[in-house]
């Protein structure tokens, strides 16, 4: 067996980036100035609260800085996302985005080994996926320098918690999570942002206005 290179502090210090990037000053005040070149985040809620839209500003706004691939395994290309797509202007990220067709787990690998230049993946859902806990660390441990972002639902459709035992240990394992109700994010960072972020000030308005929702799950990051 051989054995494996150890990493001194000087070392790391160099490797890492402080600063993080700048995701634009909402976001930033939500996450904090975010790692992005690796890693998982993850964002889960009920159905119609705002999920696909969060999913897609984030997208947006990471295009910037890396090309993205948004898999819509559950919907694929179907209107509603095509009309998401449009509604939250990722046609100005050109090349930058790209959204794929119900690519299930083995494709999207193939895909990640012959397209160097994705180095962001939304995974939309989870659950459709059917995705393993073994075939998620595949993903990380194969795709070091990708960050990719989880969406999924909740138990019941009107639970605190991630639907599955898989979802819920990919939510632990995630540097950024956003428990989305009623058009807010509520984001657990280790980036230190750990704040609240509006997805749709209309929409929100006329949730709480009919709702009470109960409060977002408490996620403690290390």
């Amino acid at each position: 067996m051989k054995l494996k290179r150890s990493y001194g502090a000087r070392e790391l210090a160099r490797m890492a980036d402080p600063e993080g990037v700048s995701l634009g000053e909402e976001l930033d005040e939500a996450i904090g100035k975010a790692e992005i070149a690796g890693g998982a985040w993850f964002i889960y809620g009920p159905s119609k609260n705002g999920k696909t839209s969060m999913a897609m500003i984030l997208a947006k706004a990471l295009a910037k800085h890396r090309k993205v691939a948004y898999d819509s395994v559950e919907e694929g290309i179907n209107k509603s996302l095509r009309m998401a797509v449009e509604r939250h202007g990722l046609v100005e990220a050109g090349h930058n985005f790209v959204l794929l067709n119900r690519e299930f787990f083995e494709d999207l690998v193939y895909r990640l080994k012959h397209s160097r230049t994705v180095r962001v993946v939304f995974i939309d859902s989870v659950q459709f996926m059917d995705l393993k806990y073994s075939e998620y660390r595949r993903l990380r441990l194969e795709f070091p320098r990708t960050l990719f972002v989880f969406i999924s639902h909740v138990k019941n459709n009107r639970g605190t918690s991630p639907d599955g035992s898989v979802a819920t240990k990919i939510m632990r394992d995630s540097d950024v999570i956003f428990s989305v109700q009623g058009f807010k994010a509520f984001v657990t960072s280790r980036f230190g942002g750990n704040g609240e972020f509006v997805i749709s000030e209309e929409m929100a308005a006329k949730f709480y206005m009919k709702y009470r929702p109960a409060a977002p799950q408490s996620i403690s990051t290390p």
